[in-house]
């Protein structure tokens, strides 16, 4: 909940911005939320598929700025998740300035985050849940699509544990994984027995024999019809994250493997099959053109918040965010084996006027406990916005990268594309909490490396690929590597290894000689036995000296087509 130091510090930043009297009636909306009006829905059939993903072990409400930038190339280009700010408000017929707007967009983030206050929590949507299960007791099936055990100071120090006891706690019906790999084979073995529900994965194989390593299909009767929960984890983790931490598995879209489950849940005599992903939603998309027989794909990975269906073809395609912002609800009418008609509602969770349930509440305040002195250490505070979140640098990836620059003493940092982590509001503390939120992963370690300028264009070249190229199928992880100390120029509509140009060393306004050598500081290498500080630590270190840090917007990097 937004305590009133959160408030004062909060109001007294934003009140400039939002200029005298231009938040009356703003404040008077505001008021009108409430827990009752965020779960009014009109009820359909007899299953109700609830689902959340990439909640990044977030247990607490938080601040969490959705992106400004989201490009879209191909077929995709213009069409959900690749909209953003007014257009995304356009297309989906909503207005700005409104809960809204500050829900699904970056637009106006800062004055309406002061309005609207945190968004999130473990219990409070917990209340949701519990709410929308009294009203369906028989009906209702409640899907987790992954990046669930990792992303925070608690989900670190208890490697995975702390969200397994969350998750069991909420009642969860079944999961996928991602991020959960990370923690490596014998500790996701380990956390998967302690599960009281299924945790499928059915394109992960052994590398000896191809066999599967997880289950692929999980059934369930809701409201008299039969349902198969078909999961497919994060094709391309072996790719995204440190290949020795899961040396014997195997991954990939493997669409034929999909089929396979499909139809082996229909000869089961499955009424409606749905897809529980983590693909990432341009792969799903394709995915849903190629498999026959998904009625619907609860999709997770890319963090997108679609207060809409997105239908292709024959299937229903839900993305319901990130961060525990968002709680989907999805009603189907199923009639002789087929989707009749439904109803859906993406809830966000404004914290503030939702209730906690105590009983989660409980479990989430037993989890923290151990570790509060730690997590509510103030490390100092921020005079501006940071965020991470888009397909180039946000303001806390700029923060991140100058830490590096001076700590390790480099004249370049990179930092990996990734899109979780809390936002910080102007004039608001970062605490410890709040810094695991972006740095908490198992793999840490800030290396201080020489490389070329030429080895440099690669690695952009190379994840530029990754993210645009046109063929969702060779999209393989997260957004642009974040870069400090140097700025460049990139063509997203041109091919792998033309992209890229216009690189320049900031500290001097040089063009970066291909030839030349450059020390360069990152994290997050997929490297095994990488040397140097946890990146955690060092950032900490970077804001206790500053102690107060002022990020704006980073204006070196040029993008055009």
């Amino acid at each position: 909940m937004l305590t009133r130091r959160d408030f004062l510090q909060v109001t007294a930043a934003t009140a400039a911005l939002m200029g005298p009297g231009a938040n009356i009636a703003r404040a008077a909306s505001a008021q009108a939320i409430t827990q009752d009006e965020l779960l009014k829905f009109e009820t359909k059939g007899q299953v109700t598929l609830l689902n959340f993903t990439d909640i990044h072990a977030q247990l607490m409400p938080l601040y969490f700025r959705e992106p400004s930038v989201n490009i879209g190339v191909g077929g995709v280009n213009g069409l959900p998740p690749h909209l953003t700010g007014m257009d995304f408000l356009k297309n989906f017929g909503l207005k700005a300035g409104t809960r809204e707007a500050y829900a699904f967009t970056s637009q106006d983030f800062g004055q309406l985050a002061a309005q609207y206050g945190r968004i999130g929590g473990l219990a409070h949507m917990a209340t949701l849940i519990k709410a929308i299960r009294a009203e369906r007791p028989t009906n209702t099936l409640l899907v987790d699509c992954g990046d669930t055990w990792q992303g925070s100071y608690t989900s670190l120090m208890e490697k995975g544990a702390d969200m397994v006891k969350a998750m069991n706690a909420l009642g969860v019906d079944v999961m996928v994984p991602h991020f959960e790999f990370t923690y490596g084979a014998e500790r996701v073995k380990e956390l998967i027995s302690q599960l009281n529900f299924p945790f499928l994965a059915g394109n992960v194989t052994d590398n000896e024999w191809q066999e599967k390593v997880f289950d692929s299909i999980a059934y369930f009767e809701r409201g008299g019809v039969k349902i198969a929960i078909v999961g497919q984890a994060f094709p391309y983790t072996p790719v995204a994250h440190p290949r020795h931490m899961i040396p014997d598995w195997s991954f990939g879209i493997r669409e034929d493997m999909v089929q396979e489950s499909v139809d082996q849940a229909r000869a089961g005599g499955a009424e409606i099959v749905v897809l529980a992903s983590h693909n990432g939603f341009d792969v799903d998309r394709k995915l849903a053109s190629l498999v026959t027989g998904i009625d619907v794909i609860l999709t997770g990975h890319t963090h997108d918040a679609i207060p809409g269906v997105i239908k292709v073809n024959d299937t229903l395609l839900i993305a319901t965010g990130s961060h525990g912002k968002f709680l989907g609800r999805l009603d189907l009418d199923v009639q002789n084996g087929k989707i009749k008609d439904y109803s859906y509602k993406l809830m966000p969770i404004f914290s503030d006027v939702i209730t906690p349930d105590p009983e989660i509440q409980a479990v989430v305040d037993a989890i923290r406990a151990p570790h509060q002195s730690a997590i509510s250490t103030v490390l100092g505070k921020s005079e501006s916005l940071l965020y991470r979140r888009g397909n180039f640098n946000g303001t806390f990836d700029d923060l991140i990268c100058q830490a590096i620059i001076e700590e390790r003493d480099t004249q370049i940092a990179l930092s990996p594309g990734f899109r979780w982590g809390a936002s910080i509001l102007p004039g608001q503390d970062i605490t410890v909490d709040d810094l695991y939120t972006q740095t908490s992963i198992t793999y840490p370690n800030v290396y201080r490396n020489e490389m070329t300028g030429e080895m440099l264009k690669l690695i952009l070249e190379d994840v530029a690929d990754n993210l645009f190229n046109v063929d969702p199928f060779y999209q393989q992880g997260g957004d642009m590597v974040r870069v400090g100390g140097m700025g460049y120029r990139i063509d997203i509509h041109n091919k792998i290894g033309s992209r890229i140009s216009d690189m320049t060393l900031l500290s001097s306004g040089e063009a970066i000689d291909k030839a030349k050598t450059y020390v360069v500081g990152g994290w997050a290498s997929v490297n095994e036995g990488t040397q140097g500080p946890a990146i955690y630590d060092l950032v900490s270190d970077y804001i206790r000296k500053k102690k107060t840090v002022n990020i704006q917007p980073n204006q070196h990097i040029k993008v055009v087509g």
